[in-house]
């Protein structure tokens, strides 16, 4: 019975003390919530500064909270399309744009289980072509920096720099693993965002893997040497295209339309903003456009004009569904903002946004183990070219 009693009188202390803490913490909350009701957003921020210098037990970097505090800010707006880009995302974010850079000519990809880090691509004519180095090359090292694991955003960091100055680099080459260490010498590098070539039966083809400034230049370069070379029907491929620059694709659609509305937009006032082709020039050989899920915006501007036309046919499956248009404004201290300021019709009015591109033919992608070179998506769009010639 002692004991019984001992442990209920335990059992209540510990009751009353742990309603004690909790009706302290209570009192603390609200006395802090009155104190602070007209708060403005600049008090709180000073507020939560004040606690991270008086309790916070971790390194502080004063840089960090303030680019959080604006990103945070941004991702309120729970918009995937809207972000606010640091300095150097700035940086890199403008070159993407621009599709020039100073470094060697390489595009890098890194295996996600491994850390390994290849190059992929190497341009014609680049400095990394003319140091020797070679597609499917393992990267090993910059300078004496082993890469392997390294994020790859660092690593590219590490390999572009001015204009002139050289960087070693050593990498592993074949199925013995040669160590080959060469010297590249930095240049400005435009981005090849469009391959082309001629394929069977005098049909033309032209990948575009994004829309940047530079673009339509070398899409027109393509068109014309396709033609000088006897095309009679042509494939464009959008598959895996994510978008890009609209006064591009708009600049790019006018090589192709009739005159003609290309596209518009509505911003969060109504105001419509109209994009035209002229009657200089337009495609007239047979035309097919192909598109897959990862095909967006400035692919789907490109595929829905087309389509709306009439001019091709639509092959591959549906593409991704983003009818929205982003701009980017400059906020003066290397930093910016990418906001999503109207959404787009196509030329008869589609808005896509969350729909996408419906295809005149769909097929599927179908992997072929045995043959990794073979696509039947791209022999299904020849099939459409050779009954329409």
């Amino acid at each position: 019975m002692k004991n019984k009693k001992s442990f209920m009188q335990g059992a209540l202390c510990g009751a009353l003390a742990i309603l004690l803490i909790a009706g302290l913490m209570s009192c603390g909350l609200k006395a802090y919530s009155r104190e602070n009701t007209s708060e403005n957003t600049s008090g709180k921020l000073g507020t939560l500064k004040k606690l991270i210098d008086q309790a916070y037990m971790g390194d502080v970097r004063e840089e960090e909270l303030r680019e959080g505090i604006y990103k945070g800010f941004i991702g309120g707006l729970e918009d995937p399309y809207s972000v606010y880009y640091d300095e150097d995302e700035t940086r890199a974010m403008i070159e993407a744009t621009e599709g020039e850079y100073d470094g060697i000519g390489a595009v890098l990809s890194q295996d996600i289980n491994t850390g390994i880090v290849t190059l992929v691509q190497i341009y014609e004519g680049s400095p990394a072509m003319e140091a020797g180095l070679k597609d499917n090359d393992i990267l090993y090292k910059v300078e004496d920096l082993e890469v392997t694991g390294k994020d790859l955003s660092e690593v590219v960091t590490h390999i572009k720099g001015n204009k002139g100055t050289k960087v070693r680099l050593t990498v592993y080459r074949g199925e013995d693993h040669e160590e080959i260490t060469v010297t590249a010498v930095r240049n400005t590098i435009q981005a090849q965002t469009v391959a082309h070539r001629m394929v069977d039966d005098g049909i033309g083809y032209i990948a575009v893997s994004e829309f940047d400034l530079v673009t339509y230049d070398q899409y027109k370069q393509a068109l014309e040497e396709l033609e000088s070379q006897g095309m009679r029907s042509l494939v464009v491929d959008l598959r895996n295209n994510p978008g890009g620059n609209y006064d591009t694709v708009c600049d790019i659609l006018d090589l192709m339309l009739p005159k003609g509305l290309i596209v518009y937009t509505k911003d969060k006032a109504g105001n419509k903003d109209e994009k035209f082709s002229d009657d200089e020039h337009q495609f007239e050989l047979p035309l097919v456009v192909m598109m897959n899920g990862n095909s967006a915006s400035a692919s789907e501007i490109y595929a829905g004009a087309i389509q709306d036309y009439g001019i091709g046919t639509i092959v591959g499956t549906q593409s991704y569904g983003k009818g929205v248009v982003q701009q980017i404004f400059d906020l003066k201290d290397g930093t910016s903002v990418k906001l999503t300021i109207a959404e787009y019709f196509t030329a008869k009015g589609r808005n896509i946004h969350g729909k996408g591109i419906t295809p005149d033919v769909e097929v599927e992608y179908e992997e072929n183990k045995e043959k990794p070179e073979a696509d039947n998506q791209l022999d299904k769009a020849m099939e459409v070219l050779r009954e329409k010639m």
